[in-house]
């Protein structure tokens, strides 16, 4: 039987290749999704977890401010096609010494691109919270988080729907150029196609190869408690949250009380260190999460957030792949004509930028250039920096 040709083969089916999936069918290209895993979405990478925050006042860079306001739009494109709703608003408190560097950044962003920002002038409206002599609190209104896991399958769906085909099981064994394609070798089957787009999380370097920036893939550890009073914390009266301090490495990050139909998953307030943990192989991950660690965590974060003591309900372990600047990397792959483009090392704080994501990559793939500013998340910087 000959092999089946695809106008383009996604290798991944997370968080950036289930976006362009929907986007380059929609433009009636045909793809294939190769995913290493039998469920889509899984638990093995970086996106499971209930929730994710998406915020535009972004302190990492005021260059992806734009990329924001497309993934707003986007995502709010995507609950008109379904008719879900994945993005909630609850607003993102900053806490923090005015001076911090996470602070400036996220004033800068605001200033420079119009974003509100209100100044929380009595810290008693947000009990949860011990603030430092000196610290502040602003709140950004249009933050708050997305569901990672019903984002993907319902991008999935939507791309389904359009003729996209997805193959559950497979992994990529090895891909090259042969003639005027690229041949894509799986576990079950060869595939051939005229752009290949890789989108493989913590495990982009295993697939890339041919990449000479280094990655470092590190276990995260994620904590939900269940407070005294979660009526208190629910969406509607509680916001999500972030703390830096001149102690802490990192931030600490937090969301609402979650439980119920609508947000599927442990019922319990949610946080995590965003710093990069321990480094791993993605294939023999620690997934276990021992008492010594959970009383690690919990006793470091309730320093700065009261209920992180509250009685645990649930842990888990995610993956950050991690590149040296903490920017992500999307761009074509040198050598391959811009038939190959890459989507990696999201470091930890790419979810929210998905659905603008898989845009890009469908621009990149089947026109071999964006209008969207995504220049410099490009592979020149690191030529630069040698």
């Amino acid at each position: 039987m000959a092999a089946r040709k695809y106008d383009a083969i996604v290798i991944g089916a997370g968080s950036m290749g289930s976006s362009a999936c929907f986007h380059l069918a929609a433009q009636g290209y045909r793809v294939l999704v190769l995913e290493q895993f039998d469920t889509v979405p899984h638990d093995k990478g970086s996106h499971a977890g209930q929730s994710r925050i998406i915020r535009k006042a972004y302190f990492e860079h005021p260059d992806y401010v734009p990329l924001l306001n497309r993934a707003y739009e986007n995502w709010k494109q995507l609950e008109k096609i379904t008719g879900e709703q994945v993005y909630f608003k609850t607003g993102l408190l900053y806490c923090s010494p005015l001076q911090h560097e996470v602070m400036e950044g996220v004033k800068s962003a605001a200033s420079k691109f119009n974003i509100e920002l209100k100044t929380i002038a009595d810290p008693s409206a947000f009990p949860a919270f011990s603030l430092a002599e000196g610290d502040a609190m602003l709140l950004e209104p249009d933050a708050g988080f997305l569901l990672p896991e019903k984002c993907i399958e319902l991008y999935l769906r939507e791309g389904l729907k359009r003729g996209a085909e997805l193959k559950t099981g497979e992994r990529v064994l090895e891909w090259e150029r042969e003639g005027a394609y690229l041949k894509v070798l799986t576990n079950k089957s060869v595939y051939y196609t005229s752009k290949l787009i890789i989108t493989a999380g913590a495990w982009a370097e295993n697939v890339i190869r041919q990449l000479s920036v280094p990655f470092k893939v590190t276990r995260q550890v994620i904590v939900w408690v269940e407070p005294e009073n979660p009526v208190d914390y629910v969406p509607e009266r509680f916001p999500c949250w972030l703390i830096a301090g001149e102690n802490i490495n990192g931030v600490w990050y937090g969301f609402p009380y979650l439980t119920g139909d609508r947000f599927p998953g442990p019922a319990g307030l949610k946080f995590a260190l965003h710093y990069p943990g321990d480094e791993t192989d993605p294939d023999h991950v620690k997934r276990e999460v021992t008492d010594a660690e959970i009383l690690s965590i919990t006793n470091e974060a309730k320093k700065y957030f009261k209920p992180a003591g509250a009685k645990r309900v649930a842990v888990k372990t995610c993956l950050y792949a991690n590149t040296m600047d903490e920017h992500f990397i999307i761009d074509h792959l040198p050598g391959y004509d811009g038939d190959v483009t890459i989507a990696c090392g999201f470091s930890g704080h790419g979810f929210k930028f998905a659905s603008v994501v898989g845009e890009i990559l469908a621009d990149l793939s089947v026109k071999g250039k964006t209008n969207l500013p995504a220049g410099f998340l490009g592979l020149k910087r690191f030529q630069q920096k040698a």
